[in-house]
């Protein structure tokens, strides 16, 4: 995909420098919430819903000061015309992924920070504060797990040593004969990037957003890999970016597997 060329003074290295500064500091301040959830209940609501709010409004604050034309989702979704001003640089900010693990303390959760310029991809991060992991990349260019650069899975055979990551009600909707391991952690964004890193072959995605998508989509085709919809069809994250949920399950694997992925799973 190609990548919309930048405004003098706004590069690359000083966008991507912005993100993954923020997205640390934006951990920091996570991790003051994380496991301190209402021990009674068995999902914290009113803690999640106030680590977000503080999230979403210290981000805001940062990217004002830093940068006071840019925008972030969902603003600047009228007046599509393709433009050159500053103005046109959107930041996609999803504060927690992982929601239910990071309530009860479970390191598997993380923020999401995504850069797109007149709708197109620059770049992507995906931080998980608890185990100070960082999945970054800029469009077109390579993926990196902290600073190891990563690629997919080079598997072309399905077996039973391949990992399927999946979401919590799989069970619900699909049978499975897939030869190896199954597995749900808690975390789209963290599953699309263990795909991108080649620890697992395939995640079933289901009932996600443009805003929870749009980083770890960057990262995982950075590192070579594919999100289709689970028919094989393509998937175009433009096209909800009015924030509605992606009705279609979608797959994520290597270019090559998807076909041998999703023969095993049948829907109930």
């Amino acid at each position: 995909m190609a990548v919309a060329d930048h405004r003098p003074g706004q590069k690359i290295d000083e966008l991507s420098g912005f993100a993954l500064d923020i997205v640390n500091r934006l951990g920091e301040k996570a991790l003051a919430f994380s496991g301190r959830g209402e021990n009674k209940v068995k999902f914290d609501q009113g803690l999640v819903t106030e680590a977000e709010i503080q999230l979403s409004e210290y981000f805001a604050r940062e990217l004002k000061a830093t940068f006071p034309e840019h925008r972030i989702f969902p603003d600047l979704l009228e007046g599509n015309d393709y433009t050159h001003e500053e103005n046109r640089h959107l930041w996609i900010f999803d504060p927690l992924d992982g929601v239910a693990n990071f309530q009860a303390g479970i390191p598997i959760w993380g923020i999401s920070l995504a850069l797109f310029e007149n709708y197109w991809p620059l770049f992507g991060a995906f931080y998980m504060a608890a185990t100070s992991d960082l999945f970054q990349a800029r469009a077109g260019e390579a993926a990196y797990w902290n600073d190891r650069p990563i690629r997919i899975s080079s598997q072309d055979v399905i077996n039973d040593e391949s990992l399927l990551l999946t979401y919590s009600r799989f069970h619900q909707r699909y049978r499975s004969n897939f030869p190896g391991k199954i597995r749900n952690l808690g975390c789209t964004a963290a599953h699309l990037c263990y795909v991108a890193a080649g620890c697992a072959e395939g995640a079933v995605i289901a009932n996600e957003s443009y805003q929870e998508l749009a980083a770890a989509s960057i990262i995982v085709n950075a590192a070579g890999g594919k999100i289709h919809k689970m028919d094989g069809g393509e998937f175009f994250l433009a096209d909800y970016i009015h924030g509605d949920k992606e009705a279609e399950h979608l797959l994520a694997t290597p270019p090559g597997i998807h076909s041998q992925v999703r023969k095993h799973l049948q829907i109930v």
